[in-house]
């Protein structure tokens, strides 16, 4: 069962079973010195090291902690050649009726003129592998990898001789691939180390080769038996060959294994007790980013681990640093283990039975390779959080000509920041390159649904004054671009929600971060599309710490004039369509008149209209033959698109009438509806009374001038409403969110949450 951690937190707890304690294996029997044989035959073989780290010892209050450096074997960064080659070597061999004594030569033979093809999906290691083998025995491979696979890892598979296949999608739909591949192909060979339904008997002879390793730690140890092993489990095989091997008759060695916060197959599969498929996102531990145990070792690790957990990228960072300097050049899967024995050893300990006794053997299965350094994911702090939110460049590609980074990059780092907490996770990208996220803490039942609502993409930040990606901590606020729009509001969102991991509610919680609403909304029209909804949301929009509720809406339209070109020596053969355009000018601008001074909506005021772009012309020496006008309409409650539309229909065509040759194309754009939410409403006075108590004032509610996502929820049916930070600086050069606000929306969103959803 999941095991809660101390103090409440809201990070994903520690899987434990009291069970594997007393379980044993009983593994098929692996010939140790065939295997040995064998391996040794390989190019460049040797031994690795066993690496005291005493250091690490006296930290965790351990008799000692040995690491099992697996940073080169055969000339390559990682241990999987040890599983990848037995299993190759073993299904050529048996395939042309050849002993397992046999010499590479003698196989290569075989191999080569049976047209032998080895093929395998991989997130890296595994893939070059085999290629490797491949290339030993003089023969084609063919690597199936996700496209998304970084350059280094791709360029490594390339090296290797094989043919390299890029899949769209995870590592688990290139294991489909691939298997698609082996079986439509005269001559291939699928060596995968991932066991599914009818496909066994190579997985385990994977399983098997590993048994080189763990029977050189027992050598290495010299008779001494670890307390505690802690391994990676990825798709399971070599956690499965480490548990086999450490939980065989005559030992009690407990098993720990870690997993990437955002590939928990193993972790989610301990807890629901079922084998179960997940979705993966990004993570800087390739390797581990999986989303299905293997058939094969899913028993035997449902039996025998003792305790599962699961890390941040930045965890894993943090340990391929402390190791450099003692010598061991790990990459973030490698060092993965250490992450998760000094996270164990602060946290829970017992629950892996570490004494001043005990004697821990930690796997460092991978080399150092290249990644971006990760953010950190553990920031619990709505202020602290801002800053890193608005160090994470997310401008909207649409709204300028320089584009933008657009929301990728802060939609993976929230998606690990939920992970981490384990969050429920879901990923919209109907757009590529445009993603929003959803976070759902899903309640008991019977209560009623919350949602938090914010985008996560900003303006340009071209023409900013300093550094825009700063997330400066100055004079009681947070500088930078977004801080105020509104990625406070999103850090105060996302905190608020991470307490509903902790308190007991019957509603669901729920966050939509959002894509594109500083253009045309796109994010939140996917989530609405996608069937999402809930019984009241907010939305955080700077707001002053006052409560909004009721904005105006606006449609877009292009006027086009339509002239006739001519050379500007010959009028009388032309109609110049800019000239044409300033009777509708002159119209509009006597009608903006009119709608200011008609009469307001008793919140809002009146709408308004202007004149926002004009296009026409195309050399000095013509009659233009188009001029084109964009109008923008504000519209308040009762105005809508079609009556907006009727007016200024009305306004040309009486120009049409007393104007010779005036000929217009009107068409209408996007337009978004105005919202109000009736002060009334039960979810409206439950957010007053809880902002009252958040803030330490009475609550003041006003309309707002610009538009927001909240139209478009109250178009559903959902009541909403904003409430936000203090702050300024919104699509301008300096911009900034005050440290009292930030702290203050986030306590106000809490106490709402658990009024609203209790």
């Amino acid at each position: 069962m999941p095991h809660p951690n101390e103090n409440g937190s809201t990070r994903r707890g520690v899987y434990r079973n009291p069970n594997a304690q007393s379980w044993r294996s009983n593994p098929a029997e692996a010939n140790v010195q065939e295997l040995a044989a064998f391996h040794h035959k390989l190019p460049g073989f040797a031994p690795t090291k066993l690496i005291s780290l005493d250091d690490v010892a006296r930290e965790i209050g351990v008799k000692a902690v040995y690491l099992k450096d697996e940073t080169s074997r055969c000339e390559l960064p990682s241990f999987k050649i040890l599983g990848a080659s037995w299993a190759a070597f073993r299904a050529i061999a048996e395939q042309n009726g050849l002993a397992l004594d046999a010499s590479l030569e003698l196989v290569s033979k075989a191999a080569q003129a049976t047209n032998t093809t080895l093929v395998a999906a991989t997130d890296g290691n595994h893939g070059r592998a085999v290629a490797r083998l491949a290339r030993v025995l003089g023969i084609d491979s063919r690597i199936f990898v996700p496209a998304k696979l970084d350059a280094s890892a791709v360029r490594s598979i390339k090296d290797e001789g094989a043919e390299l296949v890029l899949v769209e999608g995870s590592y688990d739909v290139a294991v489909q691939e691939a298997r698609k591949a082996a079986e439509g192909t005269d001559g291939a060979l699928l060596i995968q180390d991932t066991a599914f339904e009818d496909y066994e008997t190579i997985p385990q002879w994977i399983v098997d080769g590993y048994s080189t390793m763990l029977v050189e730690v027992d050598q290495q140890l010299h008779g001494v038996i670890p307390d505690l092993v802690v391994v990676p489990a990825g798709v399971g095989s070599f956690a499965q060959a480490v548990t086999s091997y450490n939980k065989a008759k005559g030992r009690s060695t407990r098993v720990l294994t870690v997993e990437p916060d955002v590939a928990p197959c193993l972790w989610r599969s301990l807890q629901t007790g079922n084998r179960e498929s997940i979705s993966t996102s990004k993570t800087i531990m390739n390797g581990m980013n999986c989303g299905t145990v293997s058939s094969i070792a899913w028993p035997i690790l449902q039996s025998g681990v003792d305790a599962a957990l699961t890390i941040s990228d930045s965890e894993s960072h943090e340990a391929v640093q402390y190791l450099s300097p003692v010598g061991v050049s790990a990459g973030p899967c490698g060092a993965a283990t250490l992450a998760a024995l000094r996270y164990i050893s602060r946290h829970d300990p017992t629950c892996v039975g570490l004494s001043q006794e005990s004697v821990v053997v930690i796997f460092c299965t991978e080399g150092q390779r290249a990644y971006d350094v990760p953010r950190d994911v553990s920031i619990n702090d709505p202020v602290k959080l801002t800053q890193a939110l608005v160090q994470i460049d997310s401008s909207n590609p649409s709204l300028s000509r320089e584009g933008g980074a657009g929301e990728a990059a802060i939609a993976d780092y929230i998606s690990s920041w939920l992970n981490h907490r384990d969050i429920e996770v879901f990923r919209l990208e109907k757009r590529p390159g445009r993603p929003s996220i959803v976070g759902r803490v899903k309640g008991q039942g019977g209560g009623k649904s919350l949602l938090f609502n914010g985008h996560i993409d900003t303006v340009t930040t071209a023409g900013y004054a300093g550094e825009a990606l700063a997330g400066e901590l100055k004079d009681g606020s947070v500088f930078g671009r977004g801080a105020f729009d509104m990625k406070a509001g999103i850090a105060a969102s996302l905190v608020a929600l991470a307490h509903a991991k902790t308190a007991v509610l019957r509603g669901d919680v729920i966050i939509a971060a959002v894509a594109d609403e500083e253009y045309l909304s796109a994010g939140t029209e996917e989530f609405l599309e996608a069937g999402w909804t809930a019984d009241a949301a907010i939305v955080s929009e700077p707001t002053g710490l006052d409560m909004v509720l009721a904005h105006k809406g606006f449609v877009w339209f292009e006027v086009e004039i339509i002239g006739k070109a001519a050379h500007g020596s010959r009028p009388e053969y032309g109609v110049d369509a800019i000239c044409k355009a300033g009777h509708f000018l002159v119209e509009l601008d006597k009608h903006s008149r009119d709608i200011l001074n008609g009469p307001p909506h008793p919140s809002l005021g009146t709408g308004s209209i202007h004149a926002s772009l004009i296009q026409g012309g195309e050399e000095p020496s013509s009659y233009p033959a188009s001029c084109t006008i964009t109008v923008e309409r504000r519209t308040v409650p009762g105005e809508t698109p079609s009556t907006v539309e009727a007016e200024i229909q009305t306004i040309l065509q009486q120009i049409q009438a007393r104007v010779p040759d005036f000929q217009y194309d009107l068409r209408m754009g996007m337009s978004r509806s105005p919202y109000e939410v009736d002060k009334s409403n039960p979810f409206v006075l439950e957010a007053a009374k809880q902002i009252e108590i958040a803030t330490g004032r009475p609550v003041v509610t006003r309309p707002e001038k610009f538009w927001t996502d909240c139209a478009l929820l109250s178009e559903k049916g959902i009541p909403a409403l904003l409430f936000g930070v203090d702050g300024g600086g919104a699509h301008a050069n300096v911009e900034w969110a005050t440290v009292d606000s930030i702290n203050k929306v986030a306590e106000a969103l809490r106490l709402l949450m658990l009024a609203h959803c209790k």
